[in-house]
């Protein structure tokens, strides 16, 4: 059975990242301009894959990664 607590923990870290892919997403347009959606793509793609291992990094990841 799911662990509501654990559910819960994913939940607030998957929010804090689109939150920082918004926030990021838009300095860079506001500094650059258009940057195609291909770049954002990528920059996109950069800000997932380093955010758990970031996350572990920091000691604050959620019970449900620790256990991996």
């Amino acid at each position: 059975m799911v662990n509501r607590q654990e559910v819960l923990e994913l939940v607030a870290h998957y929010l804090v990242i689109l939150v920082a892919v918004t926030v990021v997403l838009a300095v860079v347009r506001n500094a650059v301009g258009d940057i195609g959606f291909w770049v954002e793509l990528g920059v996109i793609i950069v800000l997932v894959a380093l955010y758990r291992p970031a996350v572990k990094a920091l000691g604050y990841e959620p019970n449900a990664w620790k256990s991996e």
